[in-house]
């Protein structure tokens, strides 16, 4: 049996007891106090008992008042939540901003954005995929994300419409443990050659057969940054991490960094170019747009 309460009552009740008195919330709500008493007779009469006590100097819930109370802010709570949501449809905002990020990608950058996205889009639901090299744009190219944030060496489809983001600087590092962190003179490639390099891979047709960065003879490929990390403190092998990574295994010793011929470290370390993307045939939204223009540093934050 429906007992005939509107949003509105709801709404009523909720802001008499957030502003304590009837004649307080009829202020808030720009109308005659007569009109906020008669809207919760009326709740009373529908539900069949009293909500406040009047007895007092303010009006106090009483039990079934504090036992209907939350359900009421919920109910109104999600008829706003409609209401923005409806508003943004109407204007064109998408329902949903679906992203993928590759694995290296300074994450604390990225946050800093979905943050005040999270702000200004309070409607669009944001689902959020961690991928590596070429998984990461597979995953953009087979239509799974809106956007990616990819790797310049995951071989970039000409499908894509790409905006170039900052380079991720690259360190070999080792464990203090592992034969070559205790080598202090600077590593050839025949020196490392013999020693297990630990090197990040994904099962995607785009990477296959490119070996980025491999040195060694020994190999073990793994498709975890967070699994080769923990490797690399366990002395198990050596490898090229993300600096931002490694920074502060750096500083506190669990890690060192290995100075290659290769890569003179008082030149520059290598780096790796990133950009955000999307497929031509499949351009973002406004949400989705604001968002990759902020990434790419085309509108002032």
């Amino acid at each position: 049996m429906e007992l005939g309460i509107s949003l509105d009552q709801l709404r009523i009740l909720a802001i008499v007891v957030e502003e304590g008195s009837f004649s307080a919330a009829a202020r808030r709500m720009n109308r005659s106090q007569s009109a906020i008493t008669y809207a919760v007779q009326k709740m009373e009469a529908a539900v069949g008992v009293p909500l406040f006590d009047r007895t007092g100097y303010r009006p106090e819930l009483t039990e079934a008042g504090s036992a209907l109370l939350p359900r009421a802010r919920r109910v109104v709570e999600a008829s706003a939540v409609f209401d923005r949501q409806a508003l943004a449809l109407r204007d064109g905002i998408e329902p949903e901003l679906v992203l993928v990020v590759d694995a290296m990608f300074p994450m604390t950058a990225l946050f800093a954005v979905l943050s005040e996205f999270d702000r200004r889009f309070p409607t669009v639901q944001t689902r959020l995929y961690v991928e590596s090299l070429g998984a990461t744009v597979r995953t953009l190219l087979d239509g799974q994300a809106d956007l990616g944030i990819i790797l310049e060496m995951a071989n970039v489809s000409d499908g894509l419409s790409a905006c170039a983001l900052e380079a991720i600087e690259l360190v070999p590092v080792a464990s203090p443990d592992h034969p070559l962190g205790r080598v202090k003179a600077p590593l050839g490639d025949d020196d490392l050659r013999d020693h297990l390099q630990l090197v990040l891979t994904d099962r995607s047709d785009l990477t296959k057969g490119h070996d980025n960065g491999v040195l060694s003879v020994r190999t073990w490929r793994l498709a975890d940054l967070g699994a080769k990390h923990a490797m690399l403190l366990a002395a198990m092998g050596w490898g090229t991490m993300p600096f931002h990574m490694v920074e502060g295994d750096l500083q506190s010793g669990r890690l060192v960094e290995l100075e290659l011929e290769r890569w003179p470290k008082q030149l520059r370390r290598p780096t790796i170019a990133t950009a955000i993307a999307h497929r031509l045939d499949r351009p973002p939204g406004p949400a989705g747009a604001w968002f990759f223009r902020q990434m790419a540093g085309l509108d002032p934050r």
